[in-house]
């Protein structure tokens, strides 16, 4: 009897799924989007040019990859005071090393 139920526990532990074998750690790693490290970044720039405005939104536009530069996207949406506009932020840095080239603004109304 112990040995057959031996065996249903280690078949049960074989066919488990193998995102329940992984730690929660490891899920969330592997669950960070490559243009985080850029977000963070661009967040606080935006902080840093606009103190006194709250950011209320975030989206990643996407990320162009030249010969010997990417540019990753991102529009934040601001409210200061009772005024709401957004902010193209693109951060333009060396593909191979990650060093930042240029961080560029622009406003929009929409």
């Amino acid at each position: 009897m112990k040995i057959f139920l031996s065996i249903i526990i280690t078949l049960s532990i074989i066919s488990m799924p193998q995102e329940n074998i992984f730690s929660k750690e490891q899920r969330q790693y592997e669950e960070t989007p490559s243009y985080a490290k850029w977000g963070r970044l661009a967040m606080s720039k935006t902080k840093e040019k606009y103190p006194d405005a709250d950011i209320i939104d975030y989206l990643h536009r996407g990320k162009e990859v030249k010969e010997t530069y990417s540019v990753e996207k991102f529009k934040l949406w601001l409210r200061k005071e009772n005024h709401e506009f957004g902010v193209f932020i693109d951060l333009k840095f060396e593909t191979e090393t990650e060093k930042l080239i240029d961080i560029t603004f622009t406003e929009t109304s929409q």
